[in-house]
């Protein structure tokens, strides 16, 4: 009989199922299993696996082998190819579909359509969507599977691995998932990948993190061998296989602006699962906004956090997690463990890293607000210079807790900076004290910011100035944790080299109050500390108090800051040290000038420039022409202050310093004001603010703001001029500058008086009066004549009466209670309203 089954009739043929016709054709060829076997270049097992229906999906290169062997004519191979392919598509099960979401997926817009282009159009194979736990990987994920099913002709299977304890037990998960049948064998990923062969489908795998190494092997193999498949996944760690696209998913959109907070993603989400709760947060969003800004917009932790709403106000949740994350848990009942709170969340993902991972996780956890890969290996070698070996262990380890999203990694003008987000640091913490390395770990972390303060204190001066000032304000919340530990074990050196070092920083950051506080405590430390201690402190003592004196002076507290400098000079002096003499000198030297010791003042700094001519100290030199430039245009003499002032600036420009520069500009800005060359004056000004507010630096923005503002009250451009000098006082009372805040208040007053406001002109003036009284300045030389031409045209508008109650009620009024801005026209000018908006 002929072996191709012809004189059979076509029913007959149709109704062999695949092992039965390859039974059939086997023994028309006269072989056994094994012959065919070995003919076929396959195994027994395969054999007759194929023949009792173990195995019903052959590849097509199985199918040619078997047909070569059986010596099949083109019928025959054709009945045997469409045989195996009714048997496979009438047998195996519908795949497994991405779950229905429970609820509205919200916020995710630009998530969603990134996701959903990078793997429809086919621009990776293999996606993974990583993330710390409690992002919202899993939700996402089940978006993007569900709206891709039409974009995939062989559709879209779900394979869940949340629930797998054993990574031999994926390939099995797989095979149910996709309705596919496998044999008993070594070769399990091959037999899928030959049943799934040229089909065009995704395969979504979720929840990989505790099997990430198997699922990265099985997509290894099912990418190679399946030219059409295309694969989604969702990890905590990435699965590093070839081809491999990553796409971290962010924390939900925080709110920005007040004015719009609910269109706030995180907001939307609490509100949402609140009122599914039964609380209704109308009228409450300012207060959703703590939490939800707390949470770092988390979408696991405002669901938890909305859960607690049940018993607890949304006031009482934001003041709770202000100290603790320990309250965000009671998750849906139905959920796994790591779901139900956030320390499961992230319990789950540590206990998946290495111990030497979690060492190093629970160490980084004494950085506040991130840190640098420097920062990270001073910390884990606990070396103050760590060697190239320590620095690759530290981005080795910080590497891999990156790809495992328990750090994140920002990178900003070529340096990369890691953090944690406070959930994870608040879980890391509890790690390090439980291994009682809390302490070292905080003393490493100090030692490593009080070098970086001092590093930066001789970087301050020069041609690097922006990029440290830039570098110092990314590590603030370090610094201030560094403080905090020195302060609190009550290390003398340590808290007095750091506070020391910083001072400068925190004059042109605008930190006057802070800086304060940490220099006057570090040195009441040192005061308890037995004299002969102290001598080997003397030098970071003597900065100390020049510090404390530099920042109560711009405080205007000028008797505190006279003893201050009075005792750093006597220390300099003590210590032989010319350079910190003639810093000193230049700060009582402006003590002086504010005082309206003109005299004094540039006596002072004469003799500083004296110094800093003996040391060659070019910088030191620029900064004492710049000063007596200023007292000169301060006291009338602009024709000297501008020689002074415009031999600073190219000083300045020479050397790099930019606050000198900016310093020097402002003062040849104000001379060409009072000269009354306006053109001239507002070109300088705005250079000048122009490069402060590049700097960051808030006292030189706050003067060109001043001076601006005088320049339009002299063009008669009053409206202009309003909105500078009330963008210059709030910025000068910010800064504590009460000096410069009354100067701007008797502006605001020569203002009203041109408007008409003449009440309110003598409450700006009564107000400036009372700021002068109490920090003990008086009216500068220079603004003398303006200040008397305002006073004397209120008084002369005003009843002798109406003006005294205007200036008695300014001067009773709080610098902090005067308004911020130009009041608008009232129906009674009397001063009637605290603030003083009449």
């Amino acid at each position: 009989m002929p072996s191709d089954g012809s004189r059979r009739g076509s029913d007959d043929v149709q109704g062999a199922g695949f092992g039965g016709l390859l039974r059939r054709h086997r023994r028309e060829a006269g072989l056994s299993q094994e012959g065919l076997a070995e003919l076929a270049g396959l195994s027994v097992d395969a054999i007759a696996a194929l023949e009792r229906g173990r195995r019903r999906a052959p590849r097509a290169h199985t199918l040619r082998l078997l047909a070569d062997a059986l010596r099949l004519d083109d019928p025959g191979r054709s009945q045997l190819t469409a045989a195996a392919r009714r048997e496979s598509e009438s047998a195996r099960p519908p795949m497994r579909q991405p779950p229905a979401p429970p609820n509205q997926l919200i916020g995710r817009t630009t998530e969603l359509t990134a996701t959903k282009r990078l793997i429809g159009q086919r621009i990776t194979r293999l996606l993974t969507l990583t993330g710390p736990g409690g992002v919202g990987k899993t939700r996402l994920t089940m978006a993007v599977g569900s709206e891709l099913a039409d974009s995939f002709q062989d559709g879209v299977c779900w394979v869940p691995l949340a629930s797998l304890n054993d990574p031999a037990a994926v390939l099995p998960a797989v095979a149910a998932s996709t309705g596919l049948h496998l044999l008993e064998s070594t070769r399990l990923v091959e037999e899928i990948a030959e049943q799934i062969g040229r089909s065009q489908m995704l395969l979504v795998f979720d929840n990989c993190s505790h099997v990430v190494a198997t699922v990265g092997q099985i997509c290894a193999v099912l990418l190679e061998y399946c030219p059409n498949l295309s694969i989604l996944a969702s990890s905590r760690e990435l699965l590093r296989v070839p081809g491999e696209s990553v796409y971290v998913v962010p924390a939900l959109a925080l709110p920005h602006d007040e004015d719009q907070l609910e269109s706030s993603a995180a907001i939307r989400l609490f509100v949402e699962r609140a009122t599914a709760r039964g609380y209704d947060p109308t009228g409450q969003i300012d207060q959703v906004a703590r939490v939800v800004r707390r949470l770092e917009g988390m979408p696991l932790a405002i669901e938890l956090a909305a859960a607690r709403t049940n018993v607890m106000t949304i006031e009482e949740l934001a003041t709770e997690l202000e100290t603790s994350f320990g309250i965000l848990a009671g998750g849906s009942r139905t959920a796994s463990p790591r779901q139900q709170s956030m320390y499961g969340a992230i319990e789950w993902s540590h206990a998946l890293l290495t111990p030497a991972e979690r060492d190093v996780f629970a160490q980084l956890s004494v950085f506040v607000g991130g840190w640098t890969l420097s920062a990270a290996a001073t910390v884990m070698s606990g070396k103050a210079s760590p060697g190239p070996l320590d620095r690759a262990e530290a981005l080795d380890l910080t590497g891999r807790l990156v790809d495992k999203s328990l750090i994140r990694v920002i990178r900003r003008r070529g340096v990369a900076r890691y953090y944690m987000l406070a959930v994870i640091r608040e879980f890391a913490a509890d790690r390090l004290m439980a291994a009682g390395k809390s302490e070292e770990a905080a003393n490493r972390h100090a030692q490593y910011y009080i070098s970086l303060a001092e590093q930066a204190e001789g970087e301050l001066r020069g041609p690097n100035q922006e990029e440290w000032l830039e570098r110092l304000d990314g590590e603030l919340y370090n610094l201030r944790a560094a403080m905090a530990w020195a302060l609190r074990t009550r290390s003398v050196s340590e808290a007095l080299r750091l506070s020391g070092g910083l001072w400068l920083f925190c004059y042109l950051r605008g930190h006057y109050a802070e800086g304060s506080q940490w220099l006057e405590r570090a040195l009441a430390l040192g005061d308890s500390v037995p004299a002969e201690e102290m001598a080997e402190l003397a030098p970071a003592c003597a900065k100390a108090n020049l510090g404390a004196g530099m920042l109560a002076f711009l405080q205007c507290e000028y008797d505190a800051a006279s003893e201050r400098l009075q005792t750093a000079l006597a220390q300099y002096k003590e210590l032989e040290d010319v350079a910190g003499t003639a810093l000193v000198l230049q700060r009582l030297g402006g003590v002086a000038r504010e005082r309206g010791d003109y005299a004094a003042a540039e006596d002072l700094h004469c003799e500083s420039f004296d110094l800093y001519e003996s040391l060659g100290d070019r910088s030191g030199m620029a900064w004492a022409h710049n000063h007596l430039g200023f007292v000169a245009w301060l006291r009338g003499d602009l024709d000297v202050g501008a020689r002074r002032c415009g031999r600073a600036r190219d000083s300045f420009r020479v050397i790099g310093d930019g606050e000198g520069l900016a310093w020097s500009v402002i003062s040849l800005g104000t001379i060409a004001q009072y000269k009354g060359e306006l053109v001239e004056a507002e070109d300088l000004l705005q250079e000048s603010l122009a490069l402060s507010q590049r700097l960051g630096y808030r006292e030189g923005v706050a003067w060109s703001l001043n001076q601006l503002g005088i320049v339009e009250r002299r063009r008669g451009l009053t409206e202009r001029a309003v909105h500078l000098l009330d963008e210059s006082l709030a910025e000068h009372r910010d800064l504590g500058d009460r000096w410069r805040s009354a100067s701007v208040l008797e502006e605001l007053a020569a203002v009203a008086q041109q408007r008409g406001r003449t009440e309110y002109a003598a409450f700006l003036l009564g107000a400036a009066d009372g700021v002068r009284e109490v920090i003990g300045a008086p009216v500068p030389e220079i603004e003398k004549a303006d200040y008397q031409a305002t006073r004397a045209a209120v008084e002369q508008s005003l009843e002798r009466r109406a003006f005294r109650t205007a200036w008695s009620a300014g001067r009773a009024a709080p610098l902090a209670a005067v308004a911020d801005g130009y009041p608008p026209p009232a129906s009674s000018h009397s001063p009637n309203r605290t603030g003083g908006r009449l």
